[in-house]
């Protein structure tokens, strides 16, 4: 059967996969396009195995709510250039809402899942997308968080925070909430932290700060004789610019340094008439403690050229 320009560029539309690629594939299927689908498909999961040693480390951090269901996640890839393609911001979009449709417990029961709106696997349609696009992609990590949230993405995905709060339904509807909110949402994603409260820390990383600091003191002569009631005051005065940096209720407010987060919570119950608790934040930041791809394009060439 003669394959002809138009039927290449048909299942190039449908596909996604390069012309030569679609081409080959309809010869091998004597023109018949499902074959051929299903051909590019399985040179896709070969194509996926073949990338699985690559570094995916770039990518993008998204969030979606759905009713009162908020749902993160970060798909990672290679390169900065993919996570901008459309095809790849669309196919992150489709998981999160498998996501928020399945409830996964983790990646694993994630990649299980049938993709949203269509038959085949997450794990499937990763790895058509890593076919297509080139590139090895991977679903690192994500969260599902139910009730009242605020969310910010920064960066066209560099960034994402969810924070979620404890407030009166009447109060959760004003404007001024939602922009109250908003700010939190900021300052969580401008001033790293790890705890909500002072109580949220755990013992066992108190104990370890003040392991620290008294060693330091040890080997600094000033505090040499010093009583021990008078280093533990010092620990103390030194823990509490350790909660003022990890701690967001302790956090100097970024848009009015004349008070910390606390302080803007309560005045801001107080003047809407209701209660109002940040109960958790959750914050990923793309590709955090990943190693980073190294180009070696003139390797990289040479390499195409014996091949």
């Amino acid at each position: 059967m003669a394959i002809t320009a138009k039927d290449v560029a048909e299942l190039r539309k449908q596909t996604g996969c390069g012309m030569m690629d679609c081409k080959n594939a309809l010869v091998e299927a004597d023109g018949d396009f499902d074959k051929a689908i299903k051909i590019l498909r399985e040179k896709g999961v070969a194509s996926a195995a073949k990338k699985a040693s690559r570094i995916a480390a770039d990518g993008l951090v998204d969030i979606l709510t759905e009713g009162n269901v908020t749902a993160m996640v970060e798909v990672n890839t290679e390169t900065n250039f993919v996570a901008k393609n459309e095809t790849f911001r669309a196919f992150v979009k489709g998981i999160l809402r498998t996501i928020i449709a399945n409830r996964p417990a983790d990646i694993e029961a994630l990649t299980a899942c049938k993709f949203d709106g269509t038959d085949d696997t997450v794990e499937a349609v990763l790895q058509e997308k890593t076919f297509t696009i080139g590139e090895k992609l991977s679903l690192r990590r994500f969260i599902i968080v139910d009730g009242v949230v605020s969310t910010y993405i920064h960066g066209m995905g560099a960034t994402g925070v969810i924070v979620n709060f404890a407030v009166d339904a009447a109060v959760a509807e004003k404007a001024e909430f939602a922009e109250f909110a908003k700010n939190i949402a900021l300052q969580v994603a401008a001033m790293s932290c790890q705890y909500v409260a002072k109580e949220d820390v755990p013992e066992s990383v108190l104990a370890e700060e003040k392991e620290i600091l008294l060693k330091q003191m040890e080997q600094d002569p000033k505090f040499a004789g010093k009583p021990a009631n008078v280093l533990e005051g010092i620990i103390k005065g030194k823990l509490g610019k350790f909660f003022d940096t990890n701690c967001l209720l302790e956090q100097g407010y970024v848009k009015e340094d004349s008070m910390n987060v606390s302080k803007y919570v309560a005045e801001t119950a107080k003047a809407l008439g209701g209660d109002i608790k940040i109960l958790a934040f959750y914050r990923y930041d793309k590709g955090e403690g990943l190693q980073k791809r190294e180009d070696n394009f003139a390797e990289e060439i040479a390499n195409m050229v014996k091949s």
